[in-house]
This record gives C-alpha cells, sequence and structure tokens, in this order.
C-alpha cells in the first residue's frame, strides 16, 4: 500500500475516532448531570423516614454522598481531562455501597424498616423505602455505564496522545534527517569550492613559475 493511501486512512481513522469520543465524552456529561440529580434525590426517603436520623440512615445518606461525589467529579473530570483515578475509585466504591445498600433493602425490607426506626405511619415508611432501593437502583445502572463510558473515553484519550506523540517523533526525525542532508551538501559544496581554489591555485602557481622558466632559459 502507497505511503499516500496509508496516511489517508490513518487520519480518517483519527478523525472518526476523535468524533466517536466527543460524542461518548458529551453522553458521559449528561450522564453525570442525571447522576447528579439522581444522588440528590436520593437524600429525600432517608430524611423524610426519620429526622435526624439512625445509624442505619446515616450509613444510606454516606451511600448518597459518595454518589454525589462521583457525578461531581466525573462531570468535573469531564471539563478538564484529570482526576480519572480518583473518580474511578469512587465508582467503584459508590457501586459496591449501592448493591450492598439494595441487597439490604430488597431482601430484608421489614428489618430494615425496624433499623430506620421511623415515626411515621408503616404503608408511608414502606413506600419511602421502596423509593430509595428503587432511586438506589438507578443510580447503580447510570453508574455501571459511566465507569464503562469513563474507561473508553480514557483509552481514547489515551490513543490520541500517542498519536500526538508519535507524530512529534516522526517530524523530529525528519528534521533531525533534512539537517544531516542539508550538512552533508553544504561539506560537499565545501569540498567542491575548496577543490576548484585548490585548482586554481595550482594554474596560478604553474603559470608563474612556467613564466620565470622560460625567462631563464631564454637568451
Amino acid at each position: 500500500m502507497a505511503p499516500s493511501s496509508l496516511l489517508t486512512s490513518s487520519s480518517s481513522s483519527s478523525k472518526l475516532r476523535r468524533s466517536t469520543c466527543s460524542f461518548t465524552s458529551l453522553l458521559l456529561s449528561c450522564l453525570n448531570f442525571t447522576l447528579f440529580i439522581l444522588s440528590a434525590c436520593s437524600f429525600a426517603p432517608t430524611v423524610l423516614l426519620r429526622m435526624p436520623p439512625t445509624s442505619f440512615g446515616m450509613a444510606f445518606l454516606l451511600v448518597s454522598a459518595i454518589s454525589l461525589l462521583s457525578s461531581f467529579i466525573g462531570f468535573y473530570s469531564q471539563l478538564t481531562h484529570f482526576c480519572f483515578i480518583t473518580h474511578t475509585s469512587l465508582l467503584l466504591a459508590s457501586v459496591i455501597s449501592l448493591v450492598l445498600s439494595i441487597l439490604a433493602l430488597f431482601t430484608k425490607e421489614a428489618a430494615s424498616l425496624s433499623l430506620f426506626k421511623s415515626a411515621r405511619d408503616p404503608k408511608e415508611a414502606k413506600l419511602l423505602v421502596r423509593l430509595e432501593c428503587g432511586a438506589l437502583m438507578a443510580i447503580l445502572m447510570l453508574q455501571i455505564v459511566v465507569l464503562v463510558l469513563s474507561c473508553a473515553v480514557h483509552s481514547c484519550l489515551v490513543k490520541e496522545y500517542q498519536e500526538l506523540e508519535a507524530q512529534t517523533e516522526a517530524s523530529a526525525r525528519k528534521r533531525s534527517r533534512r539537517m544531516a542532508r542539508v550538512q552533508e551538501e553544504s561539506m560537499a559544496s565545501g569540498n567542491k569550492i575548496a577543490e576548484v581554489k585548490e585548482k586554481e591555485f595550482d594554474e596560478k602557481l604553474k603559470i608563474k613559475y612556467g613564466q620565470w622558466v622560460k625567462t631563464d632559459f631564454e637568451p
């Protein structure tokens, strides 16, 4: 395959990757914003069940706070392309805490209601617990999607950085080869000039000494 066709195919693939990465980044920003709203709303059922909350309720508030913080860090990292490790760590912590919270609410609803120690009507308390469980499920699904998309965007950015680095190295090699060629040409031209000057000097010497020889031998 010709080098021009290779360059064209690589440039088209890089453009396609950039457009895909831009769309994924935009989708990720929207998902992080949605997660921020859902995480903020997930505080409401726990607060409405009992205020001030019990230690069990404080654990659910902490889960919501971790989800809120991870969504904020994710949105900030999309704007600055930093904090990937921090965002990924918070996402993993949020996913684990969400799974444990959903299991506690879904499998042991009666025990969870007793641990909340809500003074509300049992039907209202059960409704609030189910609302909390549904909100946490929605947050968990979005967190998993955000985790996958964050890794995809990060790998895309790493590939772009590697391509830019390779292009910089290639241009540096071309520049060094061009400078070496220019130096070789300048050295060759200098050698030619020196040869020409040496020949001119030899010819002048021949002419000069030839005239002296003729003068000496003339009667």
